[in-house]
């Protein structure tokens, strides 16, 4: 699996990362994750390479950073970089972002995430504010990627160009 270097870091991160927002279900429409298949896939991206893995708050309705954390736990964690998100559209004070990152980490069985995304930003024109700056919650990121509970901190965008 080739890599790159990241040579502010040196971080050397896989050019194929492992999205974990689809993994194969017990039953079609249900969240529910056939662990053993998706373990599977998990096993053969990381024993071919991969050690970028994504997930997210939201993805299998919660489900999949629990199996995540618990399929990732059997390697080493220096071996692999993990990316999660914090879901903007649940955020309506700082609180509920110490809640949400306590369950990201206890779910993933991390004390760090590698890459924390403050995820679907730009639905609005003021979401980025309205559930960041005006709650204090980019201050309380900035605060745990100071501590190394974040190592790198930034966000996805799914909003309109123009609002870009």
């Amino acid at each position: 699996m080739e890599k790159r270097l990241d040579k502010k870091t040196g971080a050397e991160i896989s050019l194929l990362g492992f999205g974990c927002m689809r993994f194969p279900v017990m039953e079609p429409g249900k969240p529910e994750i056939d662990e053993v298949r998706a373990l599977e896939m998990i096993d053969k991206a990381y024993q071919s390479g991969v050690n970028y893995f994504d997930t997210a708050y939201p993805y299998h309705e919660g489900l999949s950073e629990t199996f995540v954390g618990k399929a990732l736990s059997r390697y080493d964690r220096q071996s692999y970089y993990l990316a999660t998100k914090m879901p903007t559209w649940l955020l309506k004070s700082k609180q509920d972002a110490e809640r949400i990152f306590a369950e990201q980490q206890k779910k993933l069985q991390t004390d760090y995430f590698d890459f924390y995304l403050c995820h679907a930003i730009g639905q609005s024109d003021t979401d980025y504010i309205d559930a960041y700056e005006k709650t204090g919650v980019y201050d309380y990121l900035a605060g745990l990627k100071r501590q190394g509970a974040i190592r790198r901190l930034g966000f996805s965008f799914h909003g309109t160009p123009e609002r870009l």
